[in-house]
């Protein structure tokens, strides 16, 4: 489970230190945006990943990493290709970048888009986001040995919510889950719901019993005495809010799941212009503005470079593709 390492990468970025303002001298005595720079993402306004495009979007002009124009784009629809077909019209400008979700992975896996990780050039890794599962505060269901006691016995016998659709990161968590406890995840009783806040009420109704979700949301309900975390799959446990929060590796299952945010390039960029960029969200993520943004949503924040980015999506993927597989959605 190549991307449950992402706890590793905080201190391996720290590492890379040196190199990385290395790369950054070079880029700035180098190549620099000189035109109106756009930053593109497949999602619309008021979304979770509309709001990280304008976090960046604030600190590359307020801490004068970008002395261009900055603008946020947002290209809803078509499940990510109307983005990825904007972008695709604008190879070799590197004066246009792209936040992008797991989802363009996903789609690739699953044949509804041509566009990969390595369609374009990976830039940078910005952060992840830790997925739990979660019960009702008086749920029967206290450990994640109670939950894979009932999954093995009967697959069937717990509803679990999986967020808006099958194959995305609610659905592929589950489906992780389920296989480290030996449970079939084509058996499950899973439940789609148009968005977190209707999954929410109806785990709170009782309406299901388990429900997928990422932890800032699981963490906030948790602290309401509304829900009760099982489970995190992070690769070990974490320190503040997450000090109480128990991993599922410390629950004998070998899961580490994590949702990333990530940037690319366009296709077809030169060295130079990369290398600006990648040194330009070190910056970002250095920044004062940027960590008090990540520790308010509970985020995991780390930076990776273009190579390693490009090692961390292609491990991702043959982990997503396996969990498709899992599901059903992929022969």
């Amino acid at each position: 489970m190549m991307m449950g390492k992402a706890h590793g990468w905080v201190g391996y970025a720290a590492a890379l230190l040196f190199a990385g303002n290395a790369l950054l001298s070079n880029a700035q005595s180098g190549w620099r945006p000189d035109k109106p720079v756009e930053i593109i993402t497949p999602s619309a306004a008021g979304s979770s990943l509309d709001s990280t495009m304008r976090m960046l979007q604030r600190v590359l002009i307020e801490q004068k990493i970008v002395e261009a124009t900055v603008i946020a784009v947002n290209k809803p629809g078509g499940g990510g290709s109307v983005s990825t077909h904007y972008f695709d019209q604008h190879a070799g400008d590197a004066h246009r970048i792209y936040l992008s979700p797991m989802t363009l992975l996903n789609n690739h896996i699953l044949g509804r888009s041509k566009a990969n990780f390595d369609s374009y050039t990976p830039l940078a890794t910005l952060f992840g986001e830790d997925m739990t599962m979660v019960v009702q505060a008086d749920s029967p269901l206290k450990s994640g040995r109670d939950l894979m006691a009932r999954l093995k016995a009967d697959p069937q016998s717990l509803s679990i919510a999986i967020g808006a659709g099958r194959g995305g990161t609610g659905h592929l968590n589950t489906a992780l889950l389920a296989r480290a406890m030996g449970a079939d995840p084509k058996l499950l009783k899973t439940v789609q719901f148009q968005g977190n806040s209707q999954a929410l009420a109806a785990l709170l109704g009782g309406h299901i019993d388990v429900s997928s979700m990422s932890f800032a949301q699981a963490w906030t309900n948790q602290q309401a005495g509304k829900l009760r975390i099982l489970g995190i799959a992070a690769a070990k446990r974490g320190g503040g809010v997450l000090r109480d929060i128990p991993t599922w590796k410390e629950q004998g299952l070998d899961v580490e799941f994590h949702n990333i945010r990530f940037m690319l390039g366009t296709r077809s960029i030169t060295p130079e212009q990369a290398a600006f960029w990648e040194g330009a969200f070190k910056r970002v993520l250095e920044s004062k503005i940027w960590e008090e943004y990540a520790t308010k949503n509970h985020y995991i924040p780390f930076y990776a470079g273009r190579a390693d980015t490009q090692k961390q999506l292609a491990a991702l993927y043959r982990q997503l593709k396996t969990a498709l597989t899992d599901v059903g959605m992929v022969q």
